[in-house]
């Protein structure tokens, strides 16, 4: 791919997606991260090691993956598998986690590698997968609406610059770059920022012990490839699908599975296609279908900030308002939460999609799956007892093998 053409695909709406898919990175995920490695009880250069890989695979796979595809691919990480290592604080040594978080990455390179990924593609209908992601992300467009009443000093003038692009409606203008800036301002206005807090220290790099054991790779490995690739790949891989991107499934699987083995060798968990920042990345407000890739060149090069100075990135933490982070994140789905709604109940299998919809929007977790994985399963339930004709309609379409 010739670089003049790829500079010549900049556009102002795809900057800002990215700016923004960055600020909900650095404000929205590591902060879990951290209370993660609080759990975990690690120390400060192993906590600093595994952002460092983490972030820094997630950037090069997304930037290597989109110019050579065309389409925003953002690798990060899991934030359910994140999640569900945090419930196990105490039951594993930090040994058994790093290796059996080995496992779960060679385990996802493998079933990439022999086309699982993709075939988990064409057995979940689109509506169904549409209608799970939309209520993944209903919680992001709910809370925007809480915040805004909650502090309307600083989420107020974020909404009111995201509407005021609406009214304007030109691409040079994007909403969410209005956002991001009239919420900055209120910000300084108010005093709200403390950037004497920020410090830069590079990142410290640890090699774990590694440790297996049968229970720790059933307890833990296999639940994390469930969740990469039933529902990380799924909701991620299946947004761009409904976005109309001819996705390479089997491809990104057996990235998502290099990173994931990167990621175990220097302390990280695996490797996932973001939900959040797909919906942010790929959605309508990202600009022109053809040039959202760039969203995530701008995005991925960012995210290297929080790989190389998780000293800085962490004080940032203390200066924005999570009222702003929460608003701005909300106002970048809108267009997603939209789309999806549209693929999910705009043709069959809405009953199942509803259903899915319904668990998806409610947060739980269960057997240490979150609701999203049950969604799918009980939106393919719901179909197959009032949909059954629909569905097997569907299933029985002949399988276009990922690319």
């Amino acid at each position: 791919m010739k670089l003049p053409t790829i500079a010549r695909d900049i556009n102002a709406a795809a900057l800002w997606a990215g700016v923004t898919a960055f600020v909900w990175y650095a404000f929205g995920a590591v902060p879990l991260h951290m209370a993660v490695a609080g759990q975990l009880g690690l120390s400060a250069a192993e906590s600093s090691s595994w952002i460092f890989i983490i972030w820094t695979s997630g950037a090069v796979a997304s930037i290597a993956l989109s110019v050579f595809y065309r389409m925003p691919v953002p690798i990060t990480w899991s934030i359910p598998g994140l999640i569900y290592l945090g419930t196990l604080a105490g039951d594993f040594t930090f040994s058994e986690i790093v290796g059996a978080n080995l496992v779960a990455g060679l385990l996802i390179l493998v079933l990439g590698v022999i086309g699982v990924g993709g075939r988990i593609m064409t057995w979940l209908p689109l509506p169904i997968v549409m209608g799970m992601f939309a209520g993944s992300i209903f919680g992001y467009v709910t809370r925007l609406v809480d915040v805004t009443v909650g502090d309307i000093a600083v989420a107020g003038p974020t909404v009111g610059g995201y509407l005021l692009g609406r009214l304007i409606g030109n691409p040079r203008v994007p909403p969410v770059g209005l956002a991001v800036l009239f919420g900055a301002i209120a910000i300084l206005v108010g005093g709200q920022a403390t950037p004497e807090a920020m410090s830069w220290n590079l990142p410290s790099l640890a090699i774990p012990r590694m440790s297996f054991s049968g229970s720790a790779v059933a307890a833990i490995s296999l639940p994390l490839v469930v969740l990469t690739l039933g529902l990380g790949n799924v909701q991620g891989l299946g947004f761009l699908l409904g976005q109309g991107y001819k996705v390479p499934v089997n491809k990104i699987t057996i990235a998502v599975g290099i990173n994931s083995v990167m990621n175990a060798l220097l302390g990280g968990h695996p490797a996932s296609v973001a939900r959040t920042g797909v919906a942010i990345l790929a959605g309508p407000d990202a600009g022109p279908k053809a040039q959202r890739y760039w969203a995530n060149l701008v995005a991925a090069t960012l995210t290297m900030i929080i790989a190389l100075a998780a000293g800085l990135v962490i004080p940032i933490l203390a200066v924005l308002p999570a009222s702003y982070v929460f608003a701005l994140a909300g106002l970048a789905i809108f267009a997603s939460l939209q789309d999806a709604f549209e693929k999910a109940f705009g043709g069959t299998l809405r009953f199942g999609a509803l259903v899915a919809f319904a668990v998806a929007a409610t947060p739980f977790s269960f057997v240490g799956i979150t609701s999203a994985l049950w969604a799918v399963l009980a939106g393919l339930a719901a179909s197959l007892i009032a949909e059954r004709s629909q569905l097997l309609a569907h299933w029985r379409e002949p399988i276009t093998e990922a690319l």
